[in-house]
């Protein structure tokens, strides 16, 4: 939009412009890095991770541990990608987790009926369904290598609950694996 503004003489549209793309991806960032130590926190508290992520700071209450895995794995592969690629790994991640959520929502539906729920859905099964046709639509449409990326990023994950949390996660202790 910027570039369209600048080639049509709005030098100061452009300028505008860019400026809010600049400040929105900062802020989007900032909000996923957020998460994404609260994650690991809860990850690490449910040891599926080291149980040192989920060391809180004596003195701020947060996770300091977590916030500099984060800062520093956020700051190695911001040098390694483009923003580009980062956002469309960002996008299929995303979409995935959202495809998983739906399909989670409907099986519980099913498996536990009567489990009770904060929520309400209405048009079950048909809500859910077309959440996950939305997103597996957005999903195609995104590049090859985002795919091989994602699969390759999918593989570690998976490699590393085998590996490490699927044997030292409160709930394998809770049924009495070792």
């Amino acid at each position: 939009m910027a570039e369209a503004l600048s080639l049509a003489g709005y030098k100061w549209g452009a300028a505008l412009v860019a400026i809010g793309a600049v400040a929105g991806i900062t802020s989007v960032l900032v909000v996923m890095m957020l998460g994404q130590i609260r994650v690991f926190f809860a990850m690490s508290r449910d040891q599926l991770l080291s149980p040192g992520l989920s060391k809180v700071h004596p003195r701020f209450g947060t996770p300091h541990r977590a916030t500099i895995l984060t800062g520093v794995a956020v700051a190695i592969l911001a040098s390694l990608f483009r923003i580009g690629d980062a956002a469309d790994m960002t996008n299929i991640g995303t979409f995935f987790a959202f495809v998983l959520v739906c399909f989670g929502v409907m099986l519980l539906r099913y498996t536990k009926p009567d489990h009770p729920r904060p929520f309400r859905l209405p048009f079950m099964p048909f809500v859910p369904l077309l959440g996950m046709a939305a997103c597996l639509y957005l999903m195609v449409g995104l590049p090859e290598l985002t795919w091989k990326r994602f699969i390759v990023w999918t593989i570690i994950g998976i490699a590393v609950y085998l590996g490490y949390g699927m044997r030292h996660s409160k709930l394998a202790a809770q049924n009495g694996q070792p």
